[in-house]
């Protein structure tokens, strides 16, 4: 079996007990940073093969791990922090195992935005993680606006040296609002601190930190009252093309295409 393992974000201590058990069970450990990995299981006297699994080899490591799994070898998936798969490598390697019709599972544990969005006290009845923002400004850009009509608080990974100017790209998007950047997550130095946009965020940029933004305030439009395909259908009738129908509609409704799009199919 092959199984995802969700490990610590800061305190060692966080480990839980089926990640434990699944890692002292196992023949081998696929990691992110292998160097990483032994000092987790070195602070738990866990001795086991590792072997890379980063996004620059994710279909190689994956292929190894179905070989492994077929010999009936216990295999675990972490990565340097929290749940693999979720801002880190493990992606790809899902969905392989899932075309080759290989059984995995997954162990439950740490996340970081989960617990930034805790810390924040923003709301958090509905929420969107939008993980790392782009590098290239054009599709940073472009995402933000994409989200820029979102009721929902938005949860963004941000590194410390491009965290200034991640602030000034959701500005520039969204308009000022409050948000709060939480740092340092389970560890001594644990910080969640509220800001505004506008304001930006002051002081030395240390650590990996999570940004929640509040979502976009409500904007009453007759429009939304009634079912999306209307809402589509009424800016087709107006002249607009479909694909500027189905964006104008989202942005009312403040949500992405998306989630809307399949209600348009007849359209």
């Amino acid at each position: 079996m092959i199984s995802f393992v969700a490990t610590p974000i800061g305190n060692l201590k966080d480990i839980t007990l089926r990640a434990l058990e699944a890692l002292r069970a196992a023949d081998a450990v696929f990691c992110e940073d292998t160097r990483h990995t032994l000092k987790l299981l070195n602070a738990y006297e866990i001795k086991k093969p590792l072997y890379s699994c980063h996004k620059f080899n994710e279909r190689e490591a994956a292929q190894k791990m179905i070989a492994l799994s077929r010999e009936g070898k216990e295999i675990c998936v972490v990565s340097d922090a929290g749940m693999p798969v979720v801002s880190d490598p493990g992606r790809e390697v899902c969905r392989i195992l899932r075309e080759a019709d290989e059984p995995y599972t997954v162990l439950p544990g740490p996340n970081a935005f989960l617990c930034a969005l805790v810390l924040s006290a923003l709301p958090s009845d509905r929420f969107t993680f939008l993980g790392f923002l782009p590098e290239k400004n054009r599709d940073r850009t472009a995402l933000l606006k994409e989200y820029a009509n979102a009721r929902e608080t938005l949860a963004f990974h941000c590194a410390p040296q491009d965290l200034d100017g991640d602030i000034a790209a959701m500005y520039r998007a969204f308009g000022d609002r409050r948000a709060c950047a939480v740092r340092e997550i389970t560890k001594i130095h644990e910080e969640s601190i509220p800001f505004t946009l506008a304001e930006g965020l002051d002081g030395e940029k240390r650590g990996e930190y999570v940004v929640l933004v509040e979502g976009a305030p409500m904007r009453e439009n007759p429009l939304c009252a009634g079912s999306a395909r209307d809402h589509v259908a009424h800016y087709m009738n107006a002249g607009l093309e479909k694909k500027e129908a189905l964006k104008r509609a989202a942005a009312d409704r403040g949500v992405p295409k998306s989630a809307i799009y399949k209600e348009t199919l007849d359209l």
